[in-house]
């Protein structure tokens, strides 16, 4: 039976020494070494020939994505396999593009560690449902984004036909003042601001007041 060789990588010595004490009690495992941050880790792959790598994220001189990416580039045929907090969400979509074979959590139950592992040689991507949800919401926000900008391109690209009464509240919008401000401003009444922008609405297709005040900065409408 060979044994699936597995380097530690964390910063913190009870999470190394408590990961390191469950995998080798596993008769297929043996952890071959620990590092403090990345730049350990590309110290002691050439010597230690890992199967598995188990990646802290948040570490000191060299952090897991950077570490990541260089192993990924260097040694495509290790796996490794990013420890992540509830705290790490912003770097989920970035750890998947570094080329992480998969994620598990630093509360997760000895049972869950070693059969992660094992499926993590065998080919599997880990995703826990946790960080899948999270990921989930994340593309989502991606594509929102996406849209926004296509969005944006579009109007400038064809022209946004305001009058100048709609130009000055469509700038005062997209500063961030509330109808009562741009009244008073304009000298105008809460009821002619209103359906003002109810007109700037239309012709930007978009009836959120926050999202419209992101277009319209992003569009220059705010100078």
């Amino acid at each position: 039976m060979e044994l699936i060789n597995v380097l530690i990588a964390d910063d913190q010595t009870l999470m190394r020494e408590g990961l390191k004490t469950i995998i080798d009690l596993e008769d297929d495992m043996n952890v071959t070494g620990l590092a403090k941050n990345g730049k350990e880790v590309l110290d002691q792959i050439p010597c230690l020939l890992p199967h598995v790598i188990l990646m802290d994220i948040q570490m000191p001189i060299m952090n897991g994505i950077e570490c990541l990416k260089v192993v990924k580039r260097i040694y495509p045929h290790i796996n490794v396999l990013m420890l992540t907090t509830f705290e790490d969400d912003d770097y989920i979509i970035e750890s998947l593009v570094g080329g992480a074979n998969g994620f598990l959590l630093k509360d997760l139950n000895y049972d869950q560690l070693i059969y992660s592992i094992r499926q993590s040689v065998d080919g599997q991507m880990l995703i826990p449902n946790s960080i899948a949800v999270k990921l989930a919401k994340q593309l989502s926000k991606y594509n929102e984004l996406t849209e926004v900008d296509l969005q944006i391109e579009k109007l400038k690209k064809e022209g946004l036909h305001f009058s100048e009464r709609e130009r000055q509240i469509a700038s005062l919008l997209a500063q961030g003042l509330t109808n009562k401000k741009i009244a008073e401003k304009l000298y105008i009444t809460e009821g002619t601001v209103k359906n003002y922008i109810s007109e700037i609405y239309s012709k930007i297709g978009i009836r959120d007041r926050m999202q419209a005040s992101t277009y319209l900065r992003e569009l220059g409408i705010n100078d």
